[in-house]
């Protein structure tokens, strides 16, 4: 497939706490355009008359000189002569335009032209491609650091990626971006942008990939409504005030992250909405009770990251608010506050891998059903006030070993010849003893049909 067929974009995703940088591939084969779809390698094949528009070539050649890559001057045709980090594509008339320009070495393996780190800019010269699709700069300003430039709002008619991703990039997001309405994916990551987001980005209605993470924006997240967004990634910024409830319009979104902020509110039963997403995480904001009893819709979703919001004193998890949640993966509620019982419906999550519910006030005893997680590799309910034998058994115990977290919860203890001993016989210390008299947790029992039929 030619690559003028494919948009690369960077993302983040939530990966066992850290975040991983991957590409992803957004097709914008729907767009019309005067371009003809051609090879994009190989240009020195016999094409007869074929060259590539002189006004085009000098606005590269300008590009180029303003990234600090004078030796691009130097190249007779920079299509058909072209280096990694250009598209080009013939027209009816077999002239080639510019489509795609990237800078900046994202590995070992990516020849992308770098910047020259003291003086690089982006040249004006970009507006003269009146064909350009992509542009793409890495890491190509961050020792010369400036505004992100407002005529590039001028590439509204083509241009569809715009990625300025860790440039050091100060100031505003210009409102004029906002103008780029046929844009399909704005990465703005990792940069030193303040000021609020501009309302004129929901003019760019066709979105479908929204990082303005890392940065220092502020204010509170407008009611944007995107239909065909994907990934809205918002993280670690100093954003204020509620979740808006029309986040719950953008019903294509795999991906939220409003984590590391400083939102206030409920989450909004919106949300609900959206049947499609994979990743939440609103972890480490201010955000209160009590949860949404829908959330359980999100049928879809395969990690829930919460972790980090004081709840309130009232917070409960209601006992089914899991058990919709059948793809669910990782489930991260640490230190938010959450008062009563432990939900049975997690022990019903048949591909749970990592359950955190740690530094909470939850009580009560561990569901017995838990012992029928078979996937979970790590489990933490340590600094809690649970009571009553563990339910563990030895097989699921020597899984976990030192990823098994149950220390400070003073009621806690384990029952003899259950396997667990053995495992404490190892390096693994669990924080918690021998029963003194084993007998089943009726009152766990009493309390979740309490609970169910209340």
């Amino acid at each position: 497939m030619p690559p003028v067929l494919l948009q690369a974009l960077l993302i983040l995703v939530y990966s066992w706490g850290l975040a991983t940088s991957f590409t992803v591939i957004m097709s914008d084969s729907g767009v019309p355009s005067a371009l003809i779809d051609g090879p994009q390698a190989g240009f020195s094949m016999n094409n007869n008359g074929a060259r590539t528009d002189a006004r085009e070539q000098e606005a590269v050649y300008d590009i180029m000189r303003a990234t600090g890559n004078d030796w691009a001057t130097d190249i007779p045709d920079v299509c058909r002569d072209r280096w990694h980090g250009i598209e080009c594509m013939p027209d009816k008339d077999n002239v080639y335009h510019v489509v795609s320009l990237s800078f900046g070495a994202l590995s070992d393996d990516t020849a992308f032209p770098t910047c020259e780190p003291a003086r690089s800019y982006i040249s004006q010269s970009v507006t003269k491609l009146p064909h350009i699709k992509t542009l793409f700069f890495y890491r190509c300003f961050d020792s010369n650091p400036q505004p992100i430039p407002a005529f590039l709002g001028q590439l509204g008619p083509t241009l569809q990626t715009l990625v300025l991703r860790e440039n050091g990039h100060l100031g505003p997001i210009p409102n004029e971006l906002g103008n780029l309405t046929r844009l399909r994916v704005l990465d703005l990551h990792k940069n030193n942008l303040n000021g609020s987001i501009p309302v004129s980005l929901g003019q760019i209605t066709g979105l479908k990939s929204l990082d303005l993470s890392w940065n220092r924006l502020t204010g509170s997240i407008p009611n944007f409504s995107f239909p065909e967004l994907n990934i809205l990634d918002l993280s670690q910024n100093l954003l204020a005030g509620p979740i808006p409830p029309s986040i719950g319009t953008s019903r294509s979104l795999v991906k939220i992250d409003f984590s590391r902020n400083r939102l206030t509110g409920p989450i909004p039963e919106s949300v609900t909405g959206l049947t499609d997403l994979i990743l939440m995480d609103l972890s480490y904001n201010r955000l209160t009770g009590p949860l949404p009893r829908t959330l359980g819709s999100l049928r879809s979703l395969q990690a829930l990251i919460l972790r980090g919001n004081q709840m309130g004193s009232t917070t409960t998890l209601p006992f089914d608010l899991f058990d919709g949640m059948k793809d669910l993966m990782i489930l991260i509620l640490s230190n938010m506050n959450l008062h009563g019982l432990v939900p049975e419906s997690i022990g019903r999550l048949p591909n749970l891998r990592v359950a955190y519910l740690d530094g909470n006030r939850l009580n009560g005893s561990i569901p017995t059903n838990f012992r029928e997680l078979k996937h979970v590799s790590e489990l933490r309910l340590n600094d809690n006030h649970l009571t009553g034998p563990v339910p563990f058994g030895r097989e699921m115990v020597w899984r976990m070993r030192r990823k098994l977290r149950l220390y400070n919860n003073s009621g806690l203890c384990y029952t003899a010849n259950s396997g667990f001993e053995d495992v404490l016989h190892s390096s693994f210390d669990s924080g918690i003893g021998l029963c003194e008299t084993p007998r089943p947790s009726l009152s766990r029992t009493v309390q979740h049909f309490s609970t169910i039929n209340g």
